[in-house]
Parts: structure tokens; sequence; C-alpha cells
């Protein structure tokens, strides 16, 4: 065990993918992240970002082909097959999709507790399904006639997506990958669920929250990391973040985001949704600060305790 890297450490992670109509993609690029045991980090940014390459990557589920991820003390590229097993089961995750992720023969008691019985054995049958009502209850599906319910045929998109949430924490993991586990809630449980997670985390589990909502992530996480078409934009202290976005792409999130007596607006200008695949800043297409110095990449820089990859951002 190393303890240099107990916790989740990511550095300097790339990842590409080929398709034959756009060739050649960067998926992730030159994206670092390090956590220590206990800590909450939210992904932040669109879809098609590399939020959950990223969790994939964590996993072990996709190899980068560049950089170095180090969880629970393990380096995943020196890791077996067998010590990989090892190390996701010390692992939670909470697919975004909760209409495929959860078996379709099974009921809603036997998908929490299938992961304990895989893992643990029939002999721990009883400590199990007292785990999995505790759970179910903790999520708000604390009607038994549910229990026995089967997920596939009787259950709405918001109440699967509760019981992948038990079905995750039911091994107690010491890291919860949370891919937009509130999805599928309406707004009241929505805070409902983040309350859940945070009680997990109090008790010594890790959590990386990914959502394209940063109030929603502030509520979530301590820090943020905002992505835009792979590459780190910004990161920092959730509520630094939030009121003080420094990044242009950071504050378009921030203005698309609906509050209660607001109108939305957009503060980026027009442009391609994706410009060519070169060395500037990606984002400098629809970036209403762009200039010409953005046709060269932006390193990732520190500043007074967050990074932001902005050349019209000064010290």
């Amino acid at each position: 065990m190393n303890s240099s890297c107990n916790g989740l450490f990511l550095e300097d992670l790339a990842v590409t993918f080929t398709s034959k109509r756009s060739g050649k993609v960067d998926a992730l690029k030159g994206v670092s992240l390090k956590m220590r045991q206990g800590d909450t980090f939210a992904l932040v940014g669109e879809s098609g970002s590399g939020k959950t390459t990223l969790l994939r990557i964590v996993l072990g589920l996709l190899k980068p082909v560049r950089g170095k991820v180090c969880l629970l003390g393990e380096d995943l590229d020196r890791c077996t097959p067998e010590d990989l097993t090892m190390i996701r089961r010390q692992c939670g995750y909470i697919p975004q999709d909760p209409y495929g992720c959860l078996p379709p023969t099974l009921n809603v008691m036997q998908s929490v507790i299938e992961p304990c019985l895989i893992v643990r054995g029939r002999k721990n049958l009883p400590a199990a399904k007292e785990k999995a009502r505790q759970l179910l209850r903790e999520v708000g599906l604390d009607d038994p006639s549910i229990w026995n319910s089967r997920v596939w045929t009787t259950l709405s998109g918001g109440q699967r997506q509760r019981v992948s949430i038990a079905r995750a924490l039911v091994l107690e993991p010491l890291l919860l990958l949370a891919d937009e586990p509130t999805s599928m809630q309406d707004a009241s449980t929505r805070g409902e669920i983040i309350g859940i997670l945070k009680r997990h985390v109090q008790r010594g589990m890790s959590l990386i929250f990914v959502t394209h909502d940063l109030f929603l992530a502030r509520a979530a996480a301590e820090r943020i990391l905002v992505l835009y078409r792979g590459l780190p934009c910004e990161e920092g202290p959730s509520d630094e973040i939030v009121k003080d976005p420094l990044h242009p792409y950071t504050r378009a999130l921030l203005a698309a985001s609906p509050r209660l007596g607001e109108k939305i607006t957009s503060i980026s200008r027009e442009g391609p949704e994706n410009g060519p695949a070169d060395e500037g800043c990606p984002f400098r297409f629809k970036c209403p600060e762009a200039g010409n110095e953005c046709t060269s990449a932006p390193p990732l820089r520190e500043l007074e305790g967050r990074k932001v990859a902005c050349w019209k951002v000064r010290e």
C-alpha cells in the first residue's frame, strides 16, 4: 500500500477516442485531481466535457493514453485484474442512466442486496437485507410493498435512481462516484439526495459528484473542477467559484443556471459548437473576451488557492 496517494490522485490524464465521423477526439487532455479520504469534489461541465470518461478512468474501466491514476493507495497501471476487482469493491458507482443500470429481472430488494451477496456470499443475506432496508428508507422508498416490486416494470425514473443510490451505498464504499445522481429528481427530493450523500461523507466516505449545475455542485461538494471539451478550465473551493467565477466558461455556466425570479441569460457569443481541434483555447470560438493570445493554449495557473486556464485572468 502506497500511503502517499491514499484517496485519489490523478495526474495529467489524456484520453483519445476515434470515430469514423470525427476522427480522433480528445475526450480528456491534461486533467489532474487530488483528493484525500473524506474529501468531496464536483465535476462540472456540459455534455461531452469528459466527466463520465473521468469516472470510468478512476474505476479502471478505461485506460488513459497518458497520465497516472492512484486510487486508495494503489497505482492502477500496476494492478492485476484481481487487484482492480478488490479496489472496485471499495468504491460505489451511481451511473447516469437509471433505466439501464439496474438488473431487469430483480425486484427492488434484490437489486440493493446483490452487491453484498456477490462480495460476501449468501451467508451474509440477513445482514444484507437489514442494510438494504435501512438504505431504502433513507432514500425515501420506505413502503415495504415497493421492496418486492420489479424495478423494470413498476418504478418511475426517480424511484429507480434512488434504488441505484441505495445499491451504490450498500457496501459502505470509501469512495462514491455519483454521475448526475439527481437528474430524475424534482427540486425537493434533489435536496434530500444531497443531504443523504453528505451524511455518508461525514462517516468518512469520499465523493465525486458529476453535474452540469454549479449551484448543485456547491451544495454537494467542497471543491469544483470545471471541464470544457476535456480540458480543465477552473478549479477551487465551491463557494468561491460560484460567487466569483474567473473563467468565461464558468461564468457562462452560471448565467445559464435557472434561478427563481431571474431571466436566463447567455454571456457567450454566437460561434461554432466545436471549433478546430488545435492547440488553442477551445472556448475561444464562443468566448466574448477572446483575443489573439487565445490561439495558443493557456496553462492551468495557480491563483490564490484556485486554478484557472485563461489568458484574460491576471494575477
